[in-house]
């Protein structure tokens, strides 16, 4: 009898187990249905700003953008406010944002969305790493994803503070982010760094200055 008991009360844990598991898995999916439509949206903004060559002067594409931002907070239950757009006020008293920094901000929300919610979709950049089936490749592929969208959100900010006459450094920072989608580790990392850095001339000085 006592046998019994303990096996009846195994498998009730499991069921409860079981439930928890679906219920979770339930919540997962719902919360990726309701996400999707944003994240779709947010490409298509992303999208559309390619014919925007130095400033936005016009509110109503930064506040699209903001507004899709706060609804993913609602919905999601996470914080991505970072992402929001912060226009700057101009002399004659208008506000402008630059267009490398709403592409920034927007391509980094887009890459952590696919991160969390879309890594076995087709990658929303041609240079991030193509997707993968199994559940273990799949979370390694969101940590190289998440590695890569780093770099790249930190090249994008080195080329928007670089002067004009520093191509040298610019032909570097540009030669990195396309070769970004053949890197798989932090040792490719630094070996594409280094590789370019004596293909231009550059010193370990100029390179330290670059990826800070």
């Amino acid at each position: 009898m006592r046998a019994v008991g303990l096996s009846a009360a195994v498998a009730r844990s499991r069921e409860r187990k079981a439930c928890v598991q679906l219920i979770f898995e339930g919540d997962e999916r719902m919360s990726k249905e309701k996400i999707k439509p944003i994240y779709t949206e947010l490409q298509g903004y992303l999208s559309q700003s390619k014919s925007i060559e130095k400033m936005l002067g016009d509110e109503n594409l930064w506040e699209q953008v903001n507004n899709a931002i706060g609804e993913l907070n609602r919905i999601s239950g996470e914080d991505y406010s970072r992402f929001k757009m912060r226009p700057e006020k101009g002399g004659s008293g208008r506000y402008y944002l630059y267009a490398d920094t709403y592409r920034t901000n927007l391509g980094g929300l887009i890459a952590r969305l696919y991160g969390q919610y879309f890594a076995d979709e087709q990658a929303p950049f041609g240079d991030m790493p193509s997707t993968v089936i199994s559940q273990t490749q799949q979370q390694n592929q969101s940590v190289q994803v998440q590695m890569l969208l780093d770099f790249h959100s930190k090249i994008d900010e080195k080329l928007n503070e670089l002067e004009p006459g520093d191509k040298k450094k610019r032909k570097f920072l540009e030669t990195v982010k396309n070769a970004l989608g053949s890197v798989k580790d932090y040792a490719g990392l630094l070996a594409l760094y280094l590789t370019t850095a004596r293909e231009l001339g550059l010193s370990l000085e100029e390179i330290l200055e670059l990826i800070r």
